[in-house]
């Protein structure tokens, strides 16, 4: 019986809506509907020089490798705490103890190699920057020279033999990750 009320009550509020018209706000402005309405699928930029640069400024850049330096770090160094934690574990432990030092480990190994990626992906960020902004254009000697001026900085305290080599991993390290992203953009369909 229910059933065949709703169905009396649809016909009833078809009958009533069929007399009406939906009301349009802008029907007595002389403003084109569709365009008011038709949003920009681009960025739009303050200045004109904004729109010419393809690429983050450099308080973006600053920030987007200091979180994924950090973020990077701090996963790496739970799983390398997780391993840790589970290795201290001594069979006398009861579960509390053991929850205890695998999350003791994570967490310190997390935060020291977060913290230490962190720094590297900061300095990686300004000297990249930096780089842009002295020869004025943006290519790969840029960031391989910011990957290799980065592992000199921060092996720089360890001694000049030391710098060295950090600073040549570190430039053959973005030399590979930049060869990667262009093969990437240039073989797979994204």
């Amino acid at each position: 019986m229910a059933y065949q009320h709703r169905a009396l009550d649809q016909a009833a509020a078809d009958e009533n809506t069929s007399n009406r018209r939906l009301y349009n706000p802008y029907q007595d402005l002389n403003i084109p509907t569709r365009t008011v309405y038709n949003l920009p699928t681009l960025p739009e930029y303050l200045f004109a020089e904004e729109s010419i640069a393809q690429r983050r400024s450099w308080g973006e850049n600053l920030t987007y490798y200091t979180g994924i330096g950090y973020l990077a770090g701090a996963t790496g160094g739970a799983a390398r705490g997780f391993v840790s934690g589970v290795k201290a574990i001594e069979p006398t432990d009861t579960l509390k103890l053991k929850i205890n030092r695998i999350l003791n480990g994570s967490g310190h190994s997390g935060r020291q190699i977060g913290n230490r990626c962190g720094i590297i992906g900061l300095m990686y960020a300004g000297l990249e920057s930096g780089m842009v902004a002295a020869r004025d254009t943006d290519d790969v000697i840029n960031s391989v020279v910011a990957g290799l001026g980065t592992g000199a900085l921060y092996k720089a305290a360890a001694g000049l033999r030391s710098a060295a080599v950090a600073g040549a991993i570190g430039g053959v390290a973005v030399g590979i990750a930049v060869t990667g992203k262009q093969v990437l953009k240039r073989y797979v369909p994204i």
